[in-house]
């Protein structure tokens, strides 16, 4: 019995060594990496350690602080537009009935061109009195200057001679105006004659243009005070800016704008401000800005009135920076992860408090990098999960 009880004390004190070594040998054999999201185990120092299995898995990278150049800029709100020049309201010196017409919104026409016809009895009688008015002409001026001359020599009387003048010139007055009246009309008084009396006039063209308005149709009346329709010459767009008066002293002559037509995609283009108004107005405290395309912008197809967003770049200065990705903001603090130390198996990062200032192309001033020495490493990739998790 005794043997027995040592025999079965001895069987016991065997199983549990090779038990012990079953289980120490199966911690050693199911060893393995750390997955990233455990990769924090130091909580209580700040840092952070992964190793390069996990490093080159996530696609992570290392960089350093880098000068970058920041350009300052002012928002601007505007509008593709032409200058003055490059308008035209269409209407007539004289009221008549729309006898023809053939136009269309985005037609294009010629200077000079005929866009529709009037016409007016009154035409016709304001015809008659230039040829009316021609006709007493020549025999006043030959009475005029016989009595001039007969006056001279003092053998008529002074006021025959008034009186001559006085018809003379008086007539003069009304051949010219009415001549004036003519030229308004389209009709070239020089060749009107009793032959060639017009019952209608032509209104043309001042500008070549597209035709964007359209206001009337045939058979309507058209007075004076009337617009027919609006032609715009598209060959000198530019844009019109409004910043407000505020940002007045940071824009110059020949700074840069980039600018962008409100609800199109991502497509940014070019021009410069090229005018600056002296005047605030009164209600929006606005100033308003003209700008050129450049070259390239010139070549799209834009129209007037296109609403645009715009930005005119005022000054250009050269501050240490790192990628925007590489700075996480928690509870109120921007950090970035340091590189305190790399070896064969892995990385260590340490959490470090930075004070960002301005943002330019993904790019993101850090005030305090007199912090850092020159050749620290940052992980200016991947940062963002391993921070907040």
């Amino acid at each position: 019995m005794k043997y027995s009880k040592n025999k079965t004390m001895k069987t016991k004190l065997i199983i549990f060594i090779y038990t012990s070594l079953l289980v120490m040998a199966s911690c050693t054999s199911n060893k393995k990496e750390i997955p990233l999201e455990e990769a924090n185990p130091n909580v209580d120092n700040g840092s952070i350690q992964l190793s390069k299995t996990q490093f080159k898995s996530s696609n992570m990278v290392l960089g350093q602080l880098q000068v970058q150049p920041f350009q300052q800029s002012v928002k601007a709100m505007g509008m593709i537009d032409v200058p003055p020049e490059n308008k035209a309201s269409i209407s007539s010196y004289f009221s008549g009935t729309i006898k023809s017409i053939k136009l269309l919104p985005g037609e294009y026409v010629k200077r000079n061109q005929t866009l529709f016809t009037l016409e007016n009895p009154q035409y016709v009688q304001i015809q008659q009195e230039y040829l009316e008015a021609k006709g007493q002409l020549s025999y006043l001026k030959s009475d005029y200057e016989r009595q001039k001359a007969l006056a001279q020599e003092k053998v008529s009387s002074q006021k025959s001679f008034l009186k001559a003048e006085s018809d003379y010139l008086v007539t003069l007055a009304t051949f010219e105006s009415i001549a004036k009246k003519l030229t308004l009309m389209n009709i070239d008084p020089t060749s009107l004659s009793l032959d060639n009396i017009h019952t209608s006039i032509a209104i043309t063209s001042p500008i070549d243009g597209y035709i964007t308005k359209v206001n009337v149709t045939k058979g309507a009346y058209l007075n004076p005070s009337e617009v027919a329709a609006t032609i715009v010459n598209t060959t000198h767009l530019h844009l019109e800016l409004n910043v407000f008066e505020k940002e007045l002293q940071k824009i110059k002559i020949g700074q840069p704008i980039l600018f962008k037509i409100q609800d199109e995609d991502n497509s940014i283009y070019q021009a410069e401000v090229h005018l600056i108004n002296k005047a605030v107005d009164p209600e929006k405290r606005t100033i308003a800005i003209h700008g050129h395309l450049s070259e390239e912008a010139e070549k799209i197809g834009f129209a007037p009135g296109m609403y645009i967003e715009a930005q005119i770049f005022t000054t250009s200065t050269s501050k240490p920076a790192l990628p925007s990705e590489a700075i996480v903001e928690t509870d109120g603090r921007h950090v970035v992860l340091m590189l305190h130390e790399k070896t064969d198996t892995g990385y260590t990062f340490l959490q470090k408090e930075v004070r960002p200032g301005m943002t330019d192309k993904n790019q993101t001033e850090i005030l305090n990098a007199q912090d850092f020495k020159d050749d620290t490493q940052f992980l200016i990739k991947g940062a963002f999960n391993l921070i907040m998790d």
